[in-house]
């Protein structure tokens, strides 16, 4: 995952460092690529950190490196990069790649956030079943962790002896919904449950099964 991170750090420090090189062009100014490049580099470790932070934030800094051995391989590559100092016109070719490049750059970017799921998987697994307290009914329960983040902890009851917890679906527009799907499991004699990461919650949250059953909050459960 981290090489994965470092690699898109990459591909965009290489768009921004070819990008700059080449407005360059009209003031002869090669430098600047390799240093808006670095520049890059320190914005994005600076938002990681100070606005995201905790495990997020240092998903950044790794980003942040991509950036950072662009502007460092930049630097060593551009007196073989460079033939002629002086200010020049640009080409043709010059004129279609500055408009192509910043739209692979919005694209990527737009593609990242589009495919991010907004949810991890904390915990999950099955506790051994006990008639105790009456605790025969399934529910879930929410509750805040680290860094402003969200967890829904959903527990099932006696129905779901010998089952297993996977989660299907978890809505990225409007409120939170929540959608697991209930599988045969190993352990016949245990109930699942499962602990959801969530980077916010939106009322009103609904946390459901593929075949219809609606959760309810434990608060709901114990009135």
């Amino acid at each position: 995952m981290v090489f994965l991170i470092m690699l898109g750090g990459i591909f965009l420090g290489s768009i921004i460092f070819m990008f700059t090189f080449i407005v360059s062009k009209r003031n002869g100014k090669y430098y600047l690529a390799p240093i808006v490049t670095f520049l890059f580099s320190i914005v994005v470790t600076a938002y990681g950190f100070i606005v995201i932070r905790g495990f997020e934030g240092m998903a950044y800094g790794f980003l942040a490196a991509g950036f950072l051995i662009v502007s460092i391989v930049g630097t060593l590559l551009l007196p073989l990069l460079v033939r002629r100092r002086e200010p020049q016109e640009f080409k043709k070719f010059d004129k279609i790649i500055l408009a192509i490049l910043p739209i692979i750059f919005i694209a990527t970017i737009g593609l990242v956030i589009y495919s991010d799921q907004g949810y991890w998987i904390i915990d999950k697994g099955e506790t051994t079943y006990t008639e105790d307290a009456g605790r025969d009914e399934s529910y879930y329960r929410t509750s805040t962790i680290s860094e402003g983040k969200k967890q829904v902890t959903l527990r099932l009851g006696e129905k779901y002896l010998g089952k297993e917890i996977v989660v299907e679906s978890v809505s990225k527009w409007g409120p939170t919904e929540i959608t697991v799907k209930i599988v045969e499991g190993e352990n016949k004699d245990k109930t699942p449950y499962i602990m959801i990461g969530l980077d916010e919650i939106r009322e009103p949250l609904k946390v459901q099964s593929t075949d219809g059953m609606v959760f309810e909050s434990m608060d709901k459960v114990s009135n």
